[in-house]
């Protein structure tokens, strides 16, 4: 299929990285290897950090003008066979894909739409709105966390989706890790930003002051606008314990994973986390908690151990537990690299949207 791909939270090619952007790539990577022809339908950015009116109704004149482009693009030309929209949701609600996709009757599909009842008040209804009317068009809504899927169905009862576990190309991260005996490398991959990456950093931080007396030595890749705050949250602990290798290019990220031994990351709010896929793919155990999409990703007591929410002891207990057995570290590794490689890989997802497409696109009328 000819397939118009659309991000508006952040566009395939945005200069700025992100776990958002690496997810588009990838999905553009899939729909590829599935044999699929795919374009960047537009680069109109509808994310909006504060909603008003007056915001959400200069982003519908910009999408207005992109609905009019395309539309005289695709009569010259023809149209493509669907539009496929990554990552919809109240703070990035796409303005263009429903409105195209009826003028010209092509399937609408969504991959990770979010819904959520709390967002349903004040400014950001509007924009929530856009959402569940694209959610109850599409043609299927892939879902990539059951959380994401129970919001849907919450909120549009009979609504069409298929699920999809969230996916990394695993090529780059078959390198042979390297051991040491005498220290446990822990790392975490992150950027710096306030909300839940902060959070997440502060939570770290004191975990790993109370296994102080462990033999340990931490590594940090990541940068951006909380680097101070970040720096700050770690100062307690003593700087020779630390290294801070600031933003990394993506190549070099497969690298710098094979040099460790633990992948620790709270991951406070997040969807599901692709850098804990990536650990696992290069033979990481996790640490983390068991909160939003990460049981997604990592499998407690198989890939990795998963504490509760917010609770720094239980955290901290499990990077004790496991910078002290060196065999339990090994074995949830060797879990967690077969997981990825078996089940998380570039073609399991390619052959998984193969399936959906067949089952729910290719019988749109």
């Amino acid at each position: 299929m000819k397939i118009a791909f659309y991000a508006p939270l952040k566009s395939p090619d945005h200069p700025v990285p992100s776990g958002d952007r690496q997810m588009a790539r990838l999905l553009i990577e899939a729909l590829r290897l599935g044999g699929h022809d795919i374009g960047i339908a537009s680069q109109l950015r509808s994310f909006s950090r504060e909603a008003s009116d007056e915001v959400l109704s200069s982003l519908r004149a910009q999408a207005d003008l992109e609905f009019h482009r395309l539309r005289r693009l695709w009569h010259a030309k023809g149209p493509p066979d669907a539009w496929f929209c990554y990552h919809p949701y109240y703070k990035a609600p796409d303005l263009i894909g429903p409105r195209i996709s009826a003028e010209f009757s092509i399937p609408y599909i969504t991959a990770e739409s979010s819904y959520s009842y709390r967002r349903n008040v004040g400014a950001r209804k509007p924009a929530q709105d856009e959402v569940a009317a694209g959610a109850r068009q599409a043609a299927v809504n892939i879902c990539f966390t059951h959380r994401d899927r129970e919001g849907l169905e919450e909120a549009i009862p009979g609504v069409r989706y298929a699920m999809l576990a969230p996916f990394i190309d695993v090529a780059p991260f078959r390198k042979s890790r390297q051991s040491e005996v005498d220290i446990c490398r822990l790392l975490a991959v992150a950027m710096m930003r306030p909300g839940d990456k902060m959070e997440s950093y502060r939570m770290l931080a004191k975990a790993l002051a109370l296994v102080i007396d462990l033999p340990w030595r931490l590594s940090i890749v990541g940068d951006g606008p909380a680097r101070a705050d970040v720096h700050e949250a770690f100062s307690g602990l003593p700087a020779e314990r630390l290294d801070w290798l600031g933003e990394q290019e993506p190549g070099a990220i497969a690298g710098i994973l094979a040099r460790g031994d633990l992948y620790v990351w709270p991951g406070c709010g997040e969807a599901y986390g692709l850098s804990y896929l990536e650990a696992e793919a290069t033979g990481l155990p996790v640490v983390a908690q068991r909160t939003a999409g990460v049981p997604e990703v990592v499998m407690d007591g198989e890939t990795g151990l998963l504490t509760e929410a917010g609770d720094i002891d239980q955290f901290a207990a499990a990077i004790r537990r496991l910078i002290s057995d060196r065999s339990l570290r090994a074995k949830f590794g060797t879990n967690a690299r077969r997981f990825v490689v078996e089940q998380r890989s570039l073609e399991a997802a390619a052959t998984r949207l193969g399936e959906i497409f067949k089952g729910f696109v290719e019988k749109a009328p």
